[in-house]
């Protein structure tokens, strides 16, 4: 097979196995917290922090929700500097006056564990003890974040390895897709809509 239909066959397979009651959780959360009037707080690592800074901008524009998403880079490399880099979401989440109104949206390829993304389990941890509600999507087996959510979207493993970071990444950006479309949660037209 050719490099290039083995990876859309790994996408394929993957949006085949995704458990689409989590989705519909996520968007209950989502909706839920547009109701009443808080926050959406997206965090991710890498391409994860990527994609979060797009679907913060997505939130915000077509569904409705006050979204941020952690990409000011003075505000993270002084908080990693003064202090420690696995405490840098639980430092802004804490300075963004985040409660439990709010909502905590995070993307991740593995989830968290202790060795990997130490950041977001700490967030996710602190969201805990905040009692904060967490959503997400991971990859693997969901890591910490299967643990902490209300809902949790696992992306599977593809059959090669090689691809589990794209392939995660890219049902990310599916996933926060389908919600801002989804009817129960877009209110804003998107520009080709009307062309």
């Amino acid at each position: 097979m050719i490099p290039i239909l083995e990876f859309f066959n790994e996408l394929e397979d993957a949006i085949d196995q995704i458990d689409w009651r989590h989705v519909q959780a996520m968007i209950d959360e989502l909706v839920a917290v547009r109701e009443r009037g808080g926050r959406l707080f997206l965090i991710g690592l890498g391409g994860s922090a990527a994609n979060c800074s797009h679907a913060a901008a997505d939130f915000r524009t077509l569904c409705a929700i006050e979204a941020y998403s952690f990409d000011n880079l003075a505000n993270l490399t002084a908080l990693a500097n003064d202090g420690e880099w696995r405490d840098v979401f639980v430092k802004w989440l804490e300075a963004s006056h985040v409660t439990g109104e709010d909502l905590i949206y995070v993307m991740s390829v593995g989830g968290g564990t202790q060795e990997v993304s130490q950041g977001l389990v700490m967030a996710m941890n602190w969201a805990r003890d905040g009692e904060v509600p967490v959503i997400g999507v991971a990859g693997r087996d969901g890591g910490a974040l299967a643990i902490h959510a209300r809902a949790c979207v696992i992306v599977p493993e593809p059959a090669d390895r090689s691809l589990i970071t794209p392939i995660t990444e890219s049902m990310q950006a599916v996933i926060w897709h389908l919600l801002v479309s989804h009817p129960s949660l877009k209110r804003a037209k998107t520009a080709w809509e009307d062309k």
